[in-house]
């Protein structure tokens, strides 16, 4: 009989503490202050330029450019939770000239919107990738990135002597801050 009371008395305090449980009201209203803020980074431009791909006379000239579409601003979503744009490039030169490469940012009416130049010195053997400092776009800098629809690259060779061999390579990526509330 002891122990059938003991059992009785604890599902009865089991019971109670279900029963009478702490709750307290829910507020919905929090999802307003919902903010989450990805970082996306992606591959953006490549080319490789061979040594036959360029028409030698020994002066400084410019190779013919090359404009490419950049629809990545028509993404309504980019556009309005866009933040910050950070682009990082990255050259190989195994040729014995300097280059100028430019990187011009074209928008719809075909006018340059920003161009980033990047000088390219000559292969004086080794290694010769240059890394060049991160160019960051925010503000205004950042609007006239958005009404980007083109992309060219002119890339000028400088004037030098003797025959020209080897590969100027370019690689560049994108690190894209977003803000979505």
């Amino acid at each position: 009989m002891k122990r059938n009371l003991i059992q009785r008395i604890s599902v009865a305090l089991l019971a109670a503490i279900f029963f009478l449980s702490c709750s307290s009201d829910l507020d919905f209203n929090q999802v307003n202050d919902f903010k989450i803020e990805p970082v996306f980074v992606a591959n953006v431009a490549y080319f490789n330029v061979k040594a036959n791909d360029i028409e030698d006379d020994g002066t400084a000239h410019q190779i013919p450019p090359d404009v490419e579409d950049f629809d990545v601003f028509k993404n309504k979503f980019l556009n309005d939770h866009l933040t910050k744009a950070e682009l990082n490039f990255e050259i190989e030169n195994t040729f014995n000239r300097a280059f100028k490469v430019e990187i011009v940012f074209i928008d719809a009416n075909d006018q340059p919107t920003e161009t980033i130049t990047l000088n390219v010195p000559q292969y004086n053997g080794g290694v010769n990738i240059i890394k060049y400092p991160t160019e960051v776009f925010e503000g205004d800098r950042l609007a006239l990135l958005k009404k980007t629809v083109k992309v060219g690259f002119i890339i000028t060779i400088e004037a030098g002597t003797g025959d020209i061999s080897g590969n100027l390579k370019l690689k560049s990526g994108a690190t894209a801050y977003m803000r979505i509330e």
